[in-house]
């Protein structure tokens, strides 16, 4: 007969593993399109544990998409994001999103990274267009011709998955009036 103690941590795994398999985000699904011009179909998870794919879910007719891969590139992201707050403003129909992009790992490495950028992030709006992708990092680079993991990417994607515009780094003045020019040209 198993002891009282056995029996609660028994319980208490039980529960924590229920608990996890609800949280976890699933792996991210990746279909490469045959054109460079368009934006794979890719799945995430936003930190509101509400799921994307994309680019059927992109809610903006234009959406500006941030990558970056590290986590010493936040820094880099954030250069842009008040810049996309404006751009929103002025343009309506564009919304920006971040997409953080993992290489595929266990689900309960998944959760965890996931729940810690969640408790570190209290911004609803932010939470929200944070959709983390694990996935196999090299097919997505290729297929969205980034050299390299060593800075952001980003993209303006139209509502049908076309990427009218790219860019890496950090935020410029030029960078920005470009994005700009091919906004106005689109209105």
């Amino acid at each position: 007969m198993l002891s009282l103690r056995i029996v609660i941590l028994l319980s208490m795994l039980l529960g924590a593993a229920a608990l996890l398999w609800r949280i976890a985000p699933n792996p991210s699904k990746l279909v490469l399109p045959s054109s460079a011009d368009l934006f794979p179909l890719v799945s995430g998870y936003n930190l509101n544990r509400q799921e994307f794919v994309f680019p059927r879910d992109f809610s903006g007719q234009f959406n500006l998409v941030i990558v970056p891969f590290q986590r010493y590139q936040q820094m880099t992201v954030d250069t842009w994001i008040p810049v996309a707050k404006e751009l929103e403003a002025s343009f309506p129909g564009l919304v920006y999103y971040e997409l953080p992009t993992i290489y595929a790992m266990p689900m309960v490495s998944r959760t965890f990274l996931n729940e810690g950028m969640r408790a570190g992030i209290p911004d609803e709006t932010a939470r929200e267009r944070t959709i983390t992708l694990y996935l196999d990092k090299e097919a997505f680079m290729s297929g969205l011709q980034i050299p390299d993991e060593k800075d952001i990417s980003l993209f303006l994607v139209d509502d049908m998955g076309e990427i009218l515009w790219r860019s890496r780094g950090a935020y410029t003045p030029e960078k920005a009036a470009e994005l700009v020019t091919v906004l106005q040209q689109r209105r």
